[in-house]
């Protein structure tokens, strides 16, 4: 990566001993292996390589002769070399080093660049040199020897002389505490490309790196109640403004909050690695692997920032329902601070028959629209499949209805599933069987006559016991009478 940011100036081979020395010169912070010390480690390297002092040409011997036997292409360092030096680092970093444009911008920032967005741009607009291998190079390095240790070792001994004596005439004041801060962790920029897990998503939004909002945040996260939150360290996903209000998201565990100058709200973060965060106004947090595949539910281009979707929202009167696809699924609001996926089976399919996620179609989307209303449920849904078992006209001049059985897999664990008949007047008609779908309600006809109504899945016939003069056409039980004994309904 120094390689490629370093100024197209000279022979390979003194760029690639510079490089190497300048991530050399950064070892000191070599040995934080977390996140973010590789972080402020790659922020240096890029620093010295984007201006080069002068005396890393001195004395660059032990360098030079440790170079590997192959060296990199010289197309691509000549195309490099054309570049502004910021447009040459958002190359490098987003078309070589893979990494997404939002983690660019962020390393941008870092560098002191104002205005990001047009280098990206810029960068992005390079036609791609034809090189004859790969553009990543990963040579194979030899040992770099430099000098003697035993000045170093003798400069270890001095120091530590020096502190003991410190110490020795500081004995009898007292000790001053350190001052501790409330603790906060984020992943790396580019975990996500190592690890698809909730642990690897990057903290992203404009307040960051506001360390007073944050700060804040982690200090409201500390000081809520011991049963609304574990007593781990807190992960940063996200830091902004949401319709103009600072909203921070933290994380730790199956504990997910929302922090805002109001307060702070926890709920139950769910094991989903890929499901949307809401983060208000109709706006969703993305998996940074998702950040460039969100669709409308008409299949345009959902228009995202920094892995935040622009304002989008179910077309029901209750506000629940389907939002946009991402991949191969469809998310919806079900009233969770998660995204659900929702998936569809049609009146076809056969029972005890398990299907990947799809997108929604038409038909889905319907069906969805109508029934996210009627799902009402205390605890956040990661996924929930609505399966129409059985689709017609109703009897006795009935219009056209559909059953579903809809089972909601739970974000804390378990699930449930509940049937709904999508009438001219929708209603629930109590618990369901997802494998075996079969349910019944009593119906009142449009010649104000009632009947018990009890429908199943395919490859399945409704029987009830409790009813008389009961008759069975293309699965749906019909029988006349009024709400008295207790009925009993199965599937055979």
């Amino acid at each position: 990566m120094a390689y490629f940011v370093l100024p197209g100036k000279g022979k390979r081979v003194y760029r690639l001993a510079i490089a190497r020395r300048i991530v050399d010169g950064t070892a000191r912070g070599a040995r934080d292996r977390s996140p973010a010390g590789f972080a402020r480690r790659r922020t240096r390297v890029l620093r010295r390589a984007l201006r080069p002092s002068r005396r890393l040409r001195i004395g660059l011997g032990p360098w030079l002769r440790a170079l590997p036997a192959q060296l990199p292409d010289p197309a691509l360092t000549a195309a490099l070399a054309r570049l502004d030096p910021h447009v040459r680092v958002a190359y490098v970093l987003h078309h070589l080093e893979g990494m997404p444009r939002y983690a660019v911008r962020d390393q941008l920032i870092e560098l002191r660049v104002r205005d990001p967005w047009p280098v990206i741009r810029a960068a992005d607009d390079v036609p791609t040199p034809g090189v004859r291998r790969s553009g990543r190079f990963e040579p194979a390095l030899r040992p770099v020897r430099t000098r003697s240790a035993v000045p170093l070792a003798a400069a270890g001994a001095l120091t530590a002389a020096l502190v003991a004596a410190l110490v020795v005439t500081g004995r009898d004041e007292p000790p001053v505490p350190a001052a501790r801060g409330p603790r906060l962790v984020s992943a790396a920029p580019d975990a996500w490309t190592r690890d698809r897990t909730l642990d690897a998503w990057p903290a992203r939004g404009d307040l960051v790196r506001d360390r007073a909002f944050t700060g804040r945040a982690v200090a409201a996260w500390e000081a809520a109640p011991a049963a609304r939150r574990p007593g781990g360290v807190p992960r940063l996903l996200y830091a902004g403004r949401v319709g103009g209000v600072p909203l921070a998201v933290l994380r730790h565990g199956d504990s997910l909050a929302r922090y805002t100058p109001r307060g702070l709200d926890v709920t139950a973060a769910g094991d989903d690695p890929s499901a949307p965060i809401a983060l208000g106004g109709g706006r969703y947090l993305l998996a940074p692997w998702d950040a460039r595949s969100p669709a409308t539910l008409a299949g345009g281009r959902l228009a995202t920032s920094s892995g935040v979707t622009a304002p989008a929202r179910a077309r029901t009167g209750c506000g629940r329902g389907p939002l946009f696809h991402l991949g191969t699924r469809t998310v919806g609001d079900l009233g969770g601070p998660r995204a659900a996926v929702l998936t569809y089976r049609s009146p076809a399919a056969r029972p005890a028959r398990t299907e990947p996620p799809a997108r929604l179609g038409s038909e889905g989307q319907k069906i969805w629209n109508r029934l996210a209303c009627q799902t009402r449920t205390s605890k956040p849904v990661a996924e929930a499949m609505a399966w129409n078992f059985w689709s017609g006209p109703l009897p006795h001049g009935g219009k056209h209805a559909d059953w579903v059985c809809t089972r909601m897999t739970h974000t804390g664990g378990g699930a449930t599933a509940r049937a709904t008949l999508l009438a001219a007047k929708d209603r629930a008609t109590g618990p369901c069987d997802a494998r075996r779908p079969v349910s019944g309600t009593w119906w009142r006809s449009p010649d104000g006559r009632w009947y018990y109504l009890a429908a199943a899945g395919r490859g399945l016939v409704p029987h009830a016991k409790g009813v008389d003069r009961a008759t069975t056409r293309n699965r749906l039980l019909v029988a006349p009478g009024a709400r008295t004994a207790p009925i009993t309904l199965t599937a055979r």
